[in-house]
């Protein structure tokens, strides 16, 4: 594990941020790097935050989770490119995919993939270049990205206006009482479980998510379903599958192992975007075809459930 010590000299005066001193040292993290990639800072001996102020002879330790570079290196990984012009990128991710680096995945992530393929030109900077949305690690599908600063800028005004439509695919472990509906609740991390969120129906918890939903086919106790997000909260479409009472098939979060599916993985996937591409009022829609996986699961459905709904 990587291990800095410093020990503050007189130019840190009366008093001065944690973050801002390192940012100071010659050869030292910048603050961004503190941010992202520290594992644990000590000074004294003594857990500390960044914002903590220190003096002349604090002895400062930073432990690292791994190695973290200061820029994202072009990478040669494969990519699944639905449409690409001279301001964006459209790709199909594949399920396992990080978006972008991040503490624990400094490497091998989209962002890297598309730097190559762009041949390191980018004028978008920092760790995230050309990134205006993400999906999770687990969730395959479409995603849109920038090549210039111009284009990530008018991009991220779309997303923020919420004038993007988003429709995912999911393979539910149960079927939804209704066809069709929405679903608004408040979202918030889990207190019992802090990589979990869970949700309430009253306001003034948590924030505002939204979500409608389409139910496509029925295959026993399962369901294809169509999901359309007015909100990007993190995990939304998990929690509110959870809120109807049918978790996401391989959810391991939110999930229990599936009997028919016990090695399933997450059957989640992005499959359009609606938007205006940069500079132009036409407005484009994005399809990623279905992954292998939601094949081979509807398969096994047909096959297992003769009297099968598909509405």
């Amino acid at each position: 594990m990587p291990r800095n010590k410093y020990t503050v000299d007189s130019s840190a005066g009366s008093g001065m941020r944690l973050d801002k001193y390192c940012a100071t040292l010659e050869g030292a993290p910048s603050r961004s790097r503190l941010k992202n990639g520290a594992l644990q800072i000590v000074v004294n001996d003594a857990p500390a935050k960044m914002s903590r102020q220190v003096r002349a002879g604090d002895v400062i330790i930073i432990e690292w989770e791994d190695p973290l570079p200061e820029t994202p290196e072009p990478e040669n990984i494969p990519l699944d490119i639905l449409y690409e012009d001279e301001n964006v990128t459209v790709v199909n991710k594949k399920q396992g995919m990080v978006t972008h680096p991040a503490a624990g995945n400094w490497t091998g992530t989209l962002v890297h993939a598309l730097l190559w393929h762009w041949g390191g030109r980018c004028s978008c900077g920092g760790m995230r270049p050309g990134i205006v949305h993400r999906l999770d690690k687990d969730t395959s599908g479409v995603l849109i990205t920038a090549k210039n600063r111009e284009s990530e800028t008018w991009l991220q005004d779309q997303f923020s206006g919420r004038k993007v439509k988003k429709i995912y695919a999911a393979i539910l472990s149960g079927v939804p009482k209704k066809k069709d509906g929405e679903i608004k609740t408040h979202l918030f991390r889990d207190p019992r479980n802090r990589k979990r969120f869970t949700w309430s129906e009253e306001s003034g918890r948590g924030k505002a998510s939204w979500t409608s939903y389409q139910v496509v086919a029925v295959y026993g106790s399962y369901s294809l379903v169509l999901f359309t997000l007015h909100t990007g909260r993190t995990h939304q479409l998990r929690v509110h599958s959870k809120f109807l009472g049918c978790p996401i098939l391989g959810d391991p979060v939110y999930g229990k192992k599936d009997p028919l599916f016990p090695s399933a993985t997450l059957m989640l996937h992005a499959r359009s975007l609606t938007i205006a591409l940069p500079f132009s009022s036409e407005i484009k829609t994005f399809i990623a075809p279905f992954p292998r996986r939601f094949a081979k699961v509807i398969r096994k459905l047909r096959d297992t459930y003769d009297r099968r709904k598909e509405l």
